[in-house]
């Protein structure tokens, strides 16, 4: 890793903006982005996760392939598998509110869902894993987040609203 090595971990609560910021940086910094939802989850109904090493062979190809990377996701047991090899890391923090917020503006996700309407009879189900953030104790809890973060070394930002300019 040269000193221009951008590696980026960008991480919250769902619907924080996670996947929006990610594409930013990496379409305005050149960067290879990595959804993290795309790594953890069997292809089954319902859908089960991958064992942490599937996923984990997956991601270090990624970064073993990139020359500069955002990873984003809401594993906080996937995102400690390359945190030492982060240059930085950014935590997305809107609260609870915010994120509902986010969630029901959110536009159709056709690489998880193929329709809206399918989307959408999913949306009550997800504001309910939101409401639960700050109190569950798993990888994709507040907890964890906070920890994660609280432990990186190299440059850090927590960004507790969704009301920023340019995080660039």
């Amino acid at each position: 890793m040269g000193e221009n090595f951008r590696g980026i971990l960008i991480f919250g609560n769902s619907g924080s903006g996670k996947s929006t910021l990610a594409r930013q940086y990496a379409s305005r910094l050149g960067l290879e982005h990595l959804d993290l939802d795309s790594v953890a989850w069997n292809d089954t109904v319902p859908p089960t996760r991958k064992p942490l090493s599937e996923s984990a062979v997956v991601i270090e190809r990624f970064v073993a392939e990139s020359r500069g990377w955002v990873i984003e996701g809401c594993y906080a047991d996937l995102l400690r598998l390359v945190a030492g090899r982060a240059s930085e890391m950014i935590f997305l923090n809107p609260g609870v509110e915010g994120c509902i917020a986010n969630c029901r503006q959110r536009p159709w996700e056709p690489h998880k869902y193929e329709s809206l309407a399918k989307q959408n009879e999913n949306l009550e189900m997800l504001i309910d894993w939101i409401r639960q953030y700050p109190e569950r104790d798993d990888e994709f809890s507040l907890v964890a987040h906070r920890r994660l973060f609280d432990e990186f070394l190299a440059k850090k930002t927590e960004y507790r609203s969704n009301d920023r300019d340019d995080c660039l």
